[in-house]
């Protein structure tokens, strides 16, 4: 055994299998430092962008692969899985952290050679394939369904999913075993950096906090405004999020700075001051066609805003309805307008809502949940 593998062995290695380090920032680094603070080696195998030196600078080793999350080039694809199999050969990973569809067939494959110890795969969110209406997307699905009943249970890993919807399908459809599907409800939020405050003077704010993608309803959400505009409902509209190039239902530039020259909306980009802009909103909209668990809600939430969303797996995970925000269907422009209509103009009912919610928050989606799950599963697994 080599010397790295010996320390591994006194002190077990988590790897963390992600495409990109902005997604392992965003959703993940705190499930990672919790591991670290429990004494385990902690380190990411990630294609860097712009959050490598933040990631290491808390102490977490960031291992380049050069992977795409949309390719599919044969060889080039080829190149990442073998690139992949020499990393897990060379770090011998007490546990390996699979997170999102490329990562768990790829990692699933590179296991396969037996370089890694236990395995779990986390299927955020199901992926493109799953919440978009592109023929491509239908018809990529059956491909994406065989190559998950083989390798989400590869070697004994265990399954865990962000909500309920989706473990058990997972398990209806035989995907994965009962006893092997663990439910950790997303990323959690950080009840001290997220906290209510009151509603800020002026007209309504509703906010879209996200990816500027087609499958975050964007669309609906921008129609909904001008169909509110057009029967005198006084409003302003906020997206909040950067474009995502590398997805194919990223929203164009030209079309996000259309609708700003209509009027309708307020595009913000990319920002890193979610608590100041949840405090500037009285309301957050997301009218997603599906989710893992959405963040943005779960922030909405714990900073006591009243959410508007739609009845799909992820989002009606985190919305109860008439109780912390409304659900309406997916796709329905009049629906929505009409849930926008009624809390703009419902004081009582946004603070109401923004009360329930906080209190959920707090019940049930608090980060410290979310790493205390976590870290119990790895503890069964590595113990």
């Amino acid at each position: 055994m080599d010397t790295r593998h010996q320390a591994a062995r006194e002190r077990p290695l988590i790897l963390y299998l992600v495409t990109v380090d902005w997604f392992f920032y965003s959703h993940f680094v705190e499930r990672a430092l919790a591991a670290r603070d429990a004494g385990y080696q902690v380190a990411v195998v990630c294609r860097p962008l712009q959050h490598q030196d933040a990631i290491e600078s808390l102490g977490i080793r960031v291992i380049p692969w050069s992977v795409s999350r949309n390719g599919v080039a044969p060889w080039r694809e080829l190149g990442s899985l073998l690139q992949l199999m020499r990393i897990y050969r060379r770090e011998r990973p007490d546990l390996v952290h699979h997170v999102a569809l490329k990562p768990i067939v790829y990692g699933g494959l590179a296991a396969s050679f037996g370089t890694v110890g236990q395995i779990v795969n986390a299927p955020v969110g199901m992926g493109f394939t799953f919440s978009s209406k592109t023929v491509f997307a239908r018809r990529l699905r059956p491909m994406i369904q065989f190559l998950y009943r083989r390798l989400l249970p590869i070697r004994g890993a265990k399954v865990v999913f962000e909500n309920r919807d989706d473990r058990r399908d997972a398990i209806e459809n035989r995907l994965v075993l009962a006893s092997s599907a663990y439910l950790i409800r997303g990323a959690g939020v950080d009840l001290a950096r997220f906290k209510p405050t009151p509603e800020p003077q002026g007209s309504v704010c509703i906010s879209l906090i996200g990816r500027m993608l087609k499958e975050k309803g964007v669309e609906e959400f921008v129609c909904a405004a001008r169909k509110l505009r057009e029967n005198g409902i006084d409003a302003q509209y906020w997206l909040v999020g950067p474009r995502d190039r590398e997805n194919r239902g990223s929203l164009s530039e030209r079309q996000l700075r259309d609708w700003e020259q209509e009027g309708l909306v307020t595009w913000l980009g990319e920002r890193c001051d979610i608590p100041t802009l949840l405090a500037e909103s009285h309301i957050v909209a997301l009218p997603s066609y599906r989710e893992g668990l959405p963040k943005a809600l779960l922030e909405a939430l714990a900073a006591g805003r009243p959410i508007i969303t739609t009845d799909v797996p992820g989002c009606r995970e985190v919305c109860e309805h008439g109780v912390n925000g409304l659900l309406v269907p997916p796709g329905d422009v009049d629906a929505l307008a009409e849930a926008m209509r009624i809390l703009i103009q419902s004081p009582a009912m946004r603070m109401a809502f923004g009360i329930a919610g906080r209190n959920r928050a707090e019940r049930e989606f608090s980060n410290a949940k979310v790493e205390s799950d976590t870290l119990a599963l790895y503890r069964v697994l590595l113990e």
